[in-house]
């Protein structure tokens, strides 16, 4: 993971010239010497000297290098094994990608329309500042997105102090709720509850909108019929007297639930506090009713909506202790390729996500800060699940925290699919929702501490997976997840869910979660030697393959039976890597259900809160093997007061086969 080898040292420079000699050295007399300017000026160099160049440090001096397209790198522009091509900040100090303008030109609202539909406290608060004079002509759109949504490229948003802003809301901080729904659109959702049509709307609480002037851009937010599937929806029509409201095409999911959680936004006059800001497009101008700020804030207006850096099939680039910020859309798009190495740097405050690795081989992303994202941490893919070829991927050590502040629910901090992909020492905490979630097969996801996750969502994971009997060989260890959050029904740590199976939970502190390790009807699971502290439950099961209500049916024999089949379970490497794959058969014969079998709890300790529970069908708990765990006994904690969960030497879990945790060695690396 450190530059080796190279032969050549280029520089860039704020202040530099694309036209001079990219040497570290002050312009020359006649200015012909001194570094670069720009990114694409020293790649280009790169390429024209690539037959002659073993390796290839680029310095970037400090300060801001403003984008307005991504910079691109692909087969021509690495360096080899052991001799990298190095992109990196010059030593001691920050530099910045930015794909957002610095707003410089802010003044007092003069505007008397404007000013009349703002409250009276926030008028002489609220500044303005003309887009256009900045250089940006686009301030972007709103568009839905949220579960089950494609990933896009988030509207102009603003940046003060490092701190994303919000647009403005109503209510401020918290949310009102759907007063009910027209009883002729309703209709069942498949778990005996009604609901209402999505093209019918629904009904709200208060008379808030009727001071509001119309516009057709107005969104609301909500989580319309499960608290975990929320979706940004426009505005189609508002009846102010009857407090009916209709949503426009693409819908979301479902139906509105009556009493469910919404609030509006992107409206002038709900700005009436500060840090709000509300951008009229067609106009191009920005309203910001500015935080407490000192002379020397800093206020960033995102622009760019492609990645700011992106890897198209390049292999032996790293990129390393840069800041890059600012964009609508993604920070670093690796496709293809291999050994590409994103080190120490910052990645904060964007659109989307702040890492997506697609393919390739052999990628590192390692060390690095990430918050303020729109959507997710890192999306990793990689690997060919029908053969079981790995890709050997490497999320390690990083500090996420922050994130899906758009998109609330499954952009967790790290979201990985494939074979074969390593998340290690990474610590992830703030999230309204998962911390890690993971598709696929011999993943390895250990060492981490998740704390403060699924703090606005319920019926989540802090690790999750679920709904395949394919995806087996993954190994979840020496994890310490604690102070988890939960809405209504509640949270999981680590929640296999709908008949996931071939999952190992081993050597993991649970401590102060809600289910901690919970088995939703999967078969082959193993849950040894962790230690649970004040869950409730340690230790969850049901038979959820059993049920024969249509929805459950139909996902045992319909959903999970034909990704059972896509995989050709009955021929190598399933049938060799995954022989318990066979026994499905007998089942599949007839539609009587899939029962849980196989699962091990082993060698565990659980003190305070509840052991273990069982619903959905009570023999669940019949099907599990309950080997030498310790439960309800004092297990001789060296300090359990202050969170110290070594065992001392006379605990009676160790005779029982226990082995103690390597607690020390958990999270990123200290200095």
């Amino acid at each position: 993971m450190q530059t080796h080898q190279s032969n050549l040292e280029l520089y860039l420079s704020p202040n530099g010239n694309d036209a001079w000699t990219g040497r570290l050295s002050a312009p020359n007399a006649d200015g012909s010497d001194g570094p670069f300017a720009t990114l694409e000026r020293a790649r280009d160099e790169l390429r024209k000297r690539s037959s002659r160049v073993q390796g290839a440090i680029v310095w970037l001096r400090g300060g801001n290098y403003e984008r307005s397209q991504s910079f691109e790198l692909d087969e021509r522009d690495g360096g080899s094994a052991g001799a990298p091509v190095v992109y990196r900040a010059y030593p001691g100090e920050c530099v910045r990608l930015l794909g957002g303008r610095l707003v410089t030109n802010f003044e007092p609202v003069t505007d008397l329309a404007v000013l009349a539909r703002l409250d009276a406290a926030a008028r002489p608060h609220v500044m303005q500042a003309d887009l256009r004079a900045l250089g940006i002509a686009d301030s972007g759109r709103f568009r839905p997105r949220g579960f089950d949504r494609t990933t896009a490229p988030a509207h102009l948003e603003l940046f003060c102090d490092d701190k994303p802003m919000t647009v403005a809301r109503w209510p401020n901080d918290a949310f009102t709720h759907i007063a009910g729904f027209p009883v002729e659109t309703q209709h069942d959702d498949e778990h005996g509850h009604m609901i209402g049509s999505l093209e019918n709307g629904f009904y709200y609480e208060g008379d808030r909108p009727k001071r509001w002037q119309r516009s057709d851009d107005i969104w609301l937010h909500g989580y319309w019929a499960w608290d975990w599937a929320p979706s940004y929806e426009q505005l189609a029509w508002i009846d102010t007297d009857r407090r009916h409201i209709k949503t426009r095409a693409p819908y979301g999911n479902w139906g509105f639930r009556a009493g469910n959680r919404f609030y509006f936004l992107n409206i002038l006059e709900e700005l009436d506090q500060p840090g709000e800001y509300y951008v009229d497009g067609a106009a191009g101008m920005l309203y910001f009713w500015p935080p407490a700020t000192s002379a020397s804030s800093e206020t960033l207006a995102s622009v760019v909506e492609t990645p700011l850096v992106l890897f198209n099939a390049a292999s032996h680039v790293e990129l390393r202790d840069l800041v890059i910020e600012g964009g609508r859309g993604l920070g670093v798009q690796i496709d293809g390729g291999s050994d590409i190495v994103i080190a120490g740097c910052t990645l904060r405050n964007l659109g989307t996500h702040a890492v997506l690795i697609e393919g390739g081989a052999q990628h590192h992303l390692s060390g690095c800060h990430i918050y303020g994202m729109g959507d997710g941490g890192v999306f990793v893919s990689g690997g060919d699940r029908k053969t079981l070829l790995a890709c050997d991927h490497h999320i390690d050590g990083n500090h996420l925290h922050d994130l899906s502040r758009w998109t609330r629910c499954y952009t967790p901090a790290i979201h990985a699919s494939g074979v074969g992909i390593h998340m290690a020492h990474n610590l992830i905490h703030d999230l309204p929702h998962s911390g890690i979630i993971f598709w696929g097969n011999e993943m390895t996801i250990e060492y981490n501490e998740i704390h403060h996750v699924t703090l606005e969502s319920a019926d989540a994971g802090a690790i999750y997976t679920g709904r395949d009997y394919t995806t087996r060989g993954n190994l979840i260890r020496y994890n310490y997840i604690h102070d988890t959050g939960g809405y209504d029904w509640g949270t999981m740590a680590v929640y296999l869910d709908d008949c996931v199976s071939g999952q190992t939970i081993y050597g993991n502190l649970f401590v102060r979660v809600q289910r901690a390790a919970f088995i939703g009807g999967g078969r082959d699971n193993v849950v040894e030697n962790n230690v649970f502290v004040d869950c409730k439950p340690a230790i969850w099961a049901d038979a959820r393959g059993l049920d024969q209500r249509e929805v459950w049916h139909n996902m045992v024999y319909k959903t999970m039976k034909g990704r059972l089949e896509a995989m050709n379970h009955h021929q190598p490497p399933y049938s060799e890597r995954y022989p318990e794959l066979a026994q499905l058969d007998r089942y599949y014969e007839g539609d009587a259900g899939v029962p849980p079998e196989g699962n091990v709890i082993a060698r565990n300790i659980c003190v305070g809160g509840v052991w273990l529970e069982s619903s959905w069908h009570e023999q669940a708990s019949s099907y599990l093997a309950l080997i030498d765990n310790l439960a309800g006994a004092d297990p001789h904690f060296v300090d359990p007061a202050h969170d110290d969960y070594r065992l001392r030497d006379d605990s009676p879990a160790i005779k029982l086969g226990f082995k103690p945790l390597p607690l020390e060695q958990i999270g990123p690396a200290r200095e």
